[in-house]
């Protein structure tokens, strides 16, 4: 009976800071469906039903949304990065934890100490050398920033997969090697094939950073033809003549929320299995 008294009570708690924590949410949902002189109601009473249930329900301001600035060109641009990224840091990564994990080399243990060190640094101490960097380049307004140096890797998922390789049976490697396979051949047929649920969970990771990242962009990025949709839905700041279109922005943010929410729904499994699998080996 005690044990299945905190048991409710450990939900009831988990229940209700989840709801607090889906509040910003639903009234984010509720003024997307707002006309735009209904946005914010005087006097506020949220615990009032119409608060959060609009009175007439316009789901057109989606359709509006969506029409109102050039959202498929940024669609575009968003999956050309995402995309990039992606490949970019999956290739890269895997092939340097393999080489973590597998290869014998002087001072490597050293050298992947470095590379877990530079996890420490934050990303704002690196923010203006690495513009400068690529504006001397003549890398600004264009999608190099983003793709390029995804190529080079990124130290937590070469930490994450070198975990995961470390917890391969070194006899593979041997029974490969007797039956003639070079280094790249167990690479490329043992170890990618087995680490396919790390790989798709660092996929959905970069996916989700990537589709809402926002200050990358708004750093490199001047034309509005090359705009992301999260640099994309600042222009609704200055699209009414007057005021801010609040419902446009709502609309176009619970539009633009949808894909990685989704995303997230239908592979927490596999981003728990993913996870776990990397074990903590050293």
């Amino acid at each position: 009976m005690k044990i299945r008294t905190e048991r409710v009570a450990l939900y009831a708690i988990l229940v209700f800071f989840s709801a607090v924590m889906l509040v910003p949410f639903a009234w984010m949902v509720s003024s997307s469906l707002r006309s735009e002189a209904d946005m914010f109601p005087y006097p506020p009473n949220p615990f009032s039903w119409h608060f959060w249930v609009p009175s007439p329900v316009r789901w057109e301001n989606y359709v509006n949304a969506w029409n109102a600035l050039p959202f498929t060109r940024f669609l575009r641009n968003t999956l050309v990065i995402t995309t990039g990224r992606m490949a970019g840091e999956l290739i890269s990564c895997s092939l340097i934890a393999f080489g973590f994990a597998r290869l014998r080399a002087r001072g490597k243990d050293a050298l992947f100490m470095v590379l877990l060190g530079t996890m420490m640094l934050p990303g704002q101490v690196t923010m203006i050398p690495v513009y400068i960097l690529f504006s001397k380049i003549g890398w600004i307004n264009t999608f190099k920033p983003f793709v390029v140096p995804a190529f080079f890797g990124a130290p937590f998922f070469v930490f994450m997969l070198r975990q995961f390789f470390l917890n391969i049976p070194m006899d593979l490697d041997e029974a490969a090697r007797i039956d003639g396979a070079s280094t790249f051949q167990i690479y490329t047929r043992i170890f990618m094939p087995l680490a396919k649920p790390p790989l798709a969970v660092i996929a959905i990771f970069l996916f989700m950073g990537s589709w809402r990242e926002f200050l990358g962009p708004l750093m490199y990025l001047q034309e509005t033809e090359r705009f992301t949709l999260a640099l994309g839905l600042l222009l609704f700041r200055s699209y009414g003549e007057y005021a801010t279109r609040w419902d446009l922005i709502m609309a176009s943010s619970i539009a633009m929320s949808l894909p990685p929410l989704i995303l997230f729904f239908l592979t927490q499994k596999l981003i728990v299995r993913g996870v776990t699998l990397t074990g903590i080996k050293g």
